[in-house]
């Protein structure tokens, strides 16, 4: 009997597996179909060419091809590069800025030349109307690695490795940072999101709460005495640079701040209120917002970089807005708080018009320069894949927004993800740490933090319209992260690559600590189901 009832659930264990691996092919049969549908291309007229600079594709790209003259026709030809007896593929069609759908799942991934010819009525050659070399990117096909953890555990572990750290624990006795902790050089960034994982570490751990705390309250303090005084064009704003290490000490950011930054402090004085109640934190998030409000242009934009004393731009260039887009949005899902709504309108106009009607989500970082950047040089998933989520964390997101949305997610993927390593015939060897998510076209490194705006993106998008196949992609991203945290330490690393060290920043580990926590309330809340 013993034996007999060992065999029978064998046969279930089996019947089970082969049930989940159905389901697992019926999803990468839909992903397959849908790597065939280009990504906002140019020829409709929604938007320029965005991919001048783009090396790599998921989905079938188009590019900006101009029409010759006396052209009937133009031949489309793909061939493999780097290769030996090199495969090619083509197709004819009556434009040259057409996408490459009609061979694209024909193409072995890998690098490849493009080449399309105008011909004329008898199919003549008449010239070539464009190339590309490219990198034919491999699809999505799961299952990946399982996560090595629960969610849960793994988001605690990176907590008490952050506790831990000798530059935090510095915090308990002192109001001004560690410096041997370099990072701390951003303040508005780093040491706001210490304050945030602090009081996330008193929530889910008890016993540490009073340290925890006090931890986040001296920082905090840190920032309220560098911050601006009343009255001031930034008042209230925390400094974006603090000391003289690397880009802080720079000509170019001395004495000026970035103007997207102050706002993760704001949500980490919001973080601190509810954690404590007092209301001075409160009323300081509200101040920093206030300042947000007076900063506004008249069409809903902000400078991205501003002198910090006087509050005057630095340059011409506008922000990019999804950050006080999520701010607002939590003071007013969370808090009820409605008087923000026209800067929140206008603001979404801006992006609106701008962003999305350009398709130049290009990347704004404090450590870096958008001066003397073309169009679309300098692309980002950071800018594409937290406005997706906040469109789709609208309580209203309307078709329209769910359609960008769509968008701004296949295009993370399309340009900044890897579901496998690429071959790279430089040096032979398999450097990145897949799945994962490179960060911008300036810095084409896998950061957790890439991996994790990904990951919510997809997230939410499963959570509005209930698509599987998201779902998976965001549990492939998400179960690598605890593949890739240190087993001794739970140092959850910054950087996804072989032989890459380098300071392991608290703001990534805390969106993979955060983004831990969603996917574990979301197979709970499942579970219940």
């Amino acid at each position: 009997m013993k034996k007999t009832l060992t065999t029978l659930a064998i046969i279930f264990l089996c019947i089970s597996c082969n049930q989940e691996e159905s389901k697992i092919e019926k999803l990468n049969k839909q992903a397959i179909a849908e790597y065939n549908i280009p990504i906002r291309p140019g020829y409709e007229g929604r938007n320029p060419y965005w991919n001048k600079f783009a090396t790599k594709f998921m989905y079938a790209p188009a590019f900006d091809f101009k029409a010759v003259e006396g052209a009937a026709t133009y031949k489309y030809t793909v061939k493999e590069k780097y290769k030996d007896n090199a495969q090619e593929w083509s197709f004819t069609t009556d434009a040259p800025n057409k996408s490459l759908a009609p061979i694209w799942q024909q193409i072995t991934p890998g690098y490849v030349t493009l080449t399309v010819e105008a011909l004329d009525k008898e199919s003549n050659l008449i010239c070539q109307a464009g190339e590309r070399i490219f990198y034919r990117d491999l699809p999505f096909k799961g299952p990946y690695h399982e996560a090595v953890r629960d969610y849960k555990e793994s988001a605690l572990f990176a907590l008490l490795h952050i506790h831990n750290m000798p530059a935090v624990q510095h915090w308990k006795n002192d109001t001004t940072p560690d410096m041997t902790y370099e990072l701390n050089t951003y303040p508005c960034k780093i040491i706001g999101s210490t304050i945030s994982a602090e009081v996330m570490l008193a929530k889910l751990c008890p016993e540490l709460k009073e340290d925890a705390l006090k931890i986040a309250e001296n920082a905090a303090q840190f920032l309220i005495n560098q911050s601006r005084p009343e009255g001031d064009p930034l008042a209230y704003f925390p400094p974006t640079y603090y000391g003289n290490y690397v880009t802080s000490g720079a000509s170019r950011n001395k004495g000026k701040t970035m103007a997207m930054e102050a706002l993760t402090a704001a949500n980490a004085f919001l973080d601190l209120y509810d954690a404590t109640g007092k209301q001075a934190y409160y009323d300081r998030a509200i101040n920093i917002t206030d300042t947000y409000a007076r900063l506004q242009a008249p069409d809903g934009s902000f400078p991205i970089k501003m002198d910090f004393v006087t509050g005057e731009p630095v340059n011409n260039v506008r922000a990019m807005l999804h950050p006080i887009l999520e701010h607002m949005q939590r003071l007013e899902q969370q808090y009820g708080i409605t008087k923000y709504q026209e800067m929140h309108r206008k603001a979404q106009e801006w992006m609106k018009n701008g962003a999305l009607k350009t398709f130049d989500l290009t990347g704004q970082f404090e450590d870096g320069t958008v001066l003397g950047l073309e169009p679309y040089e300098n692309l980002t998933n950071c800018t594409a894949a937290p406005y997706a989520t906040y469109l789709l964390g609208k309580e209203q997101c309307t078709d329209e927004e769910l359609k960008d949305a769509i968008d701004l997610i296949r295009f993370s993927e399309d340009q900044f993800t890897y579901w496998e390593a690429p071959y790279y015939k430089k040096h032979g060897v398999q450097v990145n740490h897949t799945p994962c998510v490179v960060e911008q076209y300036k810095y084409q490194v896998p950061i957790d933090h890439s991996a994790c705006n990904v990951a919510n993106a997809f997230l939410s998008l499963y959570e509005k319209t209930g698509d599987e196949l998201s779902f998976v992609k965001a549990k492939a991203l998400i179960d690598n992260i605890t593949i890739m945290q240190n087993i001794n330490t739970g140092m959850i690393p910054t950087f996804w690559r072989s032989f890459l060290t380098g300071t392991d920043w608290i703001n990534c580990t805390y969106l993979s600590i955060q983004t831990l926590l969603r996917m574990d309330k979301l197979m709970t809340d499942t579970q219940k189901d």
